[in-house]
């Protein structure tokens, strides 16, 4: 059987290999899976967003399901709001942080996560059978559903101290990176009484700012802001507003591993005896941090959907990965940006101390990631000669290689692109850079560059 689903919903570039023909027969699969019931509806502020999201309510209600169209919206708040609100699922219409010509489609369960990877093979199944449930004697009904944004803002709110975080009178950058947490971000800081400075803030399916994917290689303006303004923090956001990249007061960017290994601190001394799932290519540094408050940690293969199950089946206090994606279990067991905004303002307000100055206090460790363009069957060769050169490294999702208990390299192909990703840790800047120049080499020499 075929393989439609990545690391993360169903992604291709528009009109080539994600064409309108192949968008209805999948989503005619995914009605099939959900059988029943009313199902919602939004889309990011890609060029392609607004077209998809006809198609795939008008194919919903062919097969006899009436959806409600949420519109433009973050992810997190589509998630949230198939949740609060009561549908019996939702579907996404995004590429994440995946360039601008790609789109993509991600089935929510009514639990307000993202489906299971065993829901995912049965939607394959169906697909590639082409066992369609289309004979229905009642077409489904469309209508517009705008609760979904007020829903997400109060179910942050709900899980902080709005009084605490207005008290503070934070100033915040939000680099907004022309994607969807526009809708939101700007109105949540300005409700929890914070003065805000905008970047790329007019959504724009083209991402002309700095891309939909924030990086320490982007984000300079954001970091130059933060100095210039005097302010806070920053955070930019990538382009379906699901993960967020912090700066703090001195323009320095945080790792997505440094904010959460933050912010799970400052939770996990709230909430002691918690769990915490994250992936196996994320820092070592949270399984010290954890032994502190009596918690534990749990590690998963990479992406948000392995993170977010767990989270469920573990009830866990906190999720994050590498990449900016933190989950807080209290809210929604899935990667937030909103959410995560809300916490670190809170984490300000709580203290008197500087963003700069808390991370003082956290263990030390360095990590960076890369990756190289190859196709499929350079990528399998890339993992099997590792795999010869070091028969005991853990192959749970890719390769790891762990040199001790702060040193270490992974190697992984990307669910969502053509490329192969490499991550490393180790205990000083100049041992992390040494790790990876040489396996960026090794690779590189097994592909014949």
């Amino acid at each position: 059987m075929g393989k439609l689903f990545g690391t993360n919903g169903v992604r291709g570039v528009f009109a080539e290999d994600f064409t309108l023909e192949f968008v209805h027969d999948l989503v005619l699969s995914i009605s099939t899976y959900f059988k029943e019931g009313t199902i919602l509806v939004g889309y990011d502020g890609r060029n392609s967003s607004n077209v998809i999201s006809k198609l795939v309510c008008s194919t919903l209600n062919s097969a006899g399901i009436n959806c409600d169209l949420a519109g433009l919206v973050p992810t997190p708040c589509l998630e949230f709001a198939t949740k609060t609100l009561g549908y019996n699922g939702g579907i996404m219409i995004t590429a994440s942080h995946n360039p601008p010509e790609y789109n993509g489609i991600k089935p929510v369960a009514s639990d307000g996560v993202e489906i299971s990877r065993e829901d995912e093979s049965v939607i394959e199944e169906i697909f590639f059978q082409k066992n369609w449930n289309r004979n229905s004697s009642t077409f489904g009904l469309t209508k517009n559903d705008d609760r979904a944004i007020q829903t997400y803002l109060d179910g942050i709110k709900s899980q902080i101290d709005v009084s605490k975080i207005k008290s503070k009178n934070c100033k915040v950058v939000l680099d907004l990176g022309n994607g969807a947490q526009a809708i939101t971000a700007i109105k949540l800081c300005e409700q929890l009484g914070c003065e805000v400075i905008t970047i790329n803030e007019e959504i724009d399916g083209v991402f002309p700012g700095r891309g939909p994917e924030p990086t320490p290689y982007n984000l300079g303006e954001l970091s130059s802001a933060v100095v210039n303004n005097n302010a806070d923090l920053g955070i930019a956001f990538d382009g379906d507003g699901d993960r967020s990249i912090f700066c703090d007061d001195t323009g320095m960017l945080l790792s997505g591993d440094r904010s959460a290994l933050l912010l799970s601190d400052y939770l996990l001394k709230k909430n002691p005896n918690s769990k915490v799932v994250t992936c196996v290519n994320s820092g070592n540094s949270i399984d010290e941090l954890v032994t502190q408050t009596n918690s534990t940690v749990t590690r998963t293969k990479v992406g948000s959907v392995e993170v977010s199950r767990k989270m469920l089946t573990e009830n866990a206090l906190i999720g994050f990965e590498e990449n900016g994606g933190f989950m807080f279990g209290k809210h929604n067991q899935v990667r937030d940006g909103g959410m995560t905004l809300a916490l670190l303002l809170e984490l300000l307000a709580s203290s008197n101390k500087s963003i700069s100055e808390e991370l003082g206090n956290l263990p030390r460790s360095f990590t960076t990631k890369d990756k190289i363009s190859c196709k499929k069957e350079d990528i399998d060769v890339i993992i099997s000669k590792l795999s010869d050169e070091f028969p005991n490294a853990d192959t749970t999702d890719g390769i790891k290689i762990v040199f001790d208990k702060k040193n270490w390299i992974m190697v992984r192909p990307s669910g969502t692109e053509p490329i192969i990703r490499i991550y490393g840790e180790s205990d000083s800047e100049k041992n992390l850079e040494t790790l990876m120049t040489e396996y960026i080499q090794k690779i590189k020499s097994f592909l014949g560059r």
